[in-house]
């Protein structure tokens, strides 16, 4: 399959291009800002499909907005009937299209003109009215507020929040991609809201004041270690949008390392429900713990070294001993209201992967010491 991507280096485009160069079975070719628009009928004469991106919405002088939108698509649709090309043709429109203004008069005027092409050439075209588009690679202080308040305070720069209570409705651009390929596929996803007209399923509506402060929360997780819950829904595309936009000397950072005679301990990643993630180290011969917890429960896995783990049950006085070593990974579970400790008895450093399923509570540890003692 061939495709023609007009716009192809804009916010969208790029993304586009990306997901596109990963299937084998589409050759795709770029109309941009490079082009003339004579260059059109070249450039359709062997597509199979048509994503037409292109267009303009914030130029210096309003009338761009016919050219950029209105004239543009009046140009592709020419193009395509000289080559006699009856192919699919996927318009990102904007929901501006339903508001009298000269932007969306000139969308409309766009839509108006694919509608027509697909009466009079049979042509399949599919227009979604996006709403507000972010992920990697929109432009901050352009069209995209996400993108703005993403840059700004990944890069400890101001952001401006006029009205903390108004809503804005979202679309996220792997959402978007994905409805665009469906429909190059013959998926047709989304809702239809007329013969020609399609939706993608996925929308989230927030506040600008919710906006900013879970963007925020993102930049304060490097030093509370808490973070979001990144894993789904509009948090996960908020936080995946978040991270494109730092530097990459901001690829890194460092977190606490406290150590003692020990060895070291370091705390990596807290959650708000799921507890948290850290690491410890002991030398040869050291025992850690020593205590027992009414409700906290842990996962340890040794990466390496060797560990005798040792547990006795705070009540019967049941006393229960087992090794493990980095070269065969095993989960050891400590069980509540069973005193425990992990002993290094290898040559060299033992290094133990930890997670409990709570953040420490200073106030309230659930942490009570106890020496687990030699069995009886």
């Amino acid at each position: 399959m061939k495709v023609l991507i007009t716009g192809a280096n804009g916010f969208v485009g790029k993304n586009l291009q990306l997901h596109l160069s990963e299937r084998v079975d589409v050759e795709v070719s770029c109309y941009t800002r490079e082009h003339d628009i004579s260059d059109l009928e070249n450039l359709i004469s062997d597509v199979d499909v048509v994503f037409h991106l292109a267009g303009i919405n914030r130029p210096e002088n309003p009338a761009e907005f016919k050219q950029g939108n209105t004239d543009l698509t009046e140009a592709l649709c020419l193009a395509l009937q000289n080559a006699g090309k009856s192919i699919p043709i996927i318009y990102s429109s904007s929901i501006q299209a339903a508001v009298e203004n000269p932007y969306g008069d000139s969308k409309r005027g766009a839509e108006n003109i694919l509608l027509d092409h697909a009466d009079k050439s049979g042509s399949p075209v599919f227009i979604f009215r996006l709403a507000n588009v972010f992920g990697k690679w929109a432009r901050p202080n352009y069209n995209s507020v996400v993108a703005t308040f993403c840059h700004n305070i990944s890069q400890g720069l101001p952001i401006q929040v006029n009205d903390p209570a108004a809503k804005i409705n979202l679309v996220y651009i792997d959402d978007v991609i994905s409805s665009f390929l469906q429909v190059m596929d013959g998926q047709i996803a989304g809702t239809n809201i007329g013969s020609n007209f399609v939706e993608v399923v996925q929308k989230y509506q927030i506040t600008v004041g919710e906006l900013a402060a879970q963007i925020q929360s993102f930049k304060e997780s490097r030093d509370t270690l808490i973070t979001e819950n990144v894993g789904s829904g509009l948090v996960r595309a908020l936080y995946s949008t978040y991270v494109s936009y730092l530097k990459p000397k901001q690829f890194s950072y460092q977190v606490p390392k406290y150590g003692d005679e020990r060895g070291v301990f370091v705390e990596m990643l807290k959650t708000k429900e799921a507890g948290q993630f850290s690491f410890f180290t002991a030398h040869p011969g050291i025992t850690r713990g020593g205590h027992y917890h009414h409700s906290k429960t842990e996962k340890f896995l040794v990466i390496k070294g060797k560990a005798c783990f040792r547990f006795r049950h705070m009540f019967t006085g049941e006393f229960y001993e087992l090794h493990t070593d980095g070269g065969q990974p095993e989960i050891v579970e400590t069980v509540t209201g069973w005193t425990h400790d992990i002993t290094n008895v290898g040559d060299d450093e033992m290094v133990v992967m930890l997670w409990a399923n709570e953040i420490f509570d200073r106030e309230n540890p659930d942490t009570y010491a106890k020496p687990v003692g030699t069995e009886a």
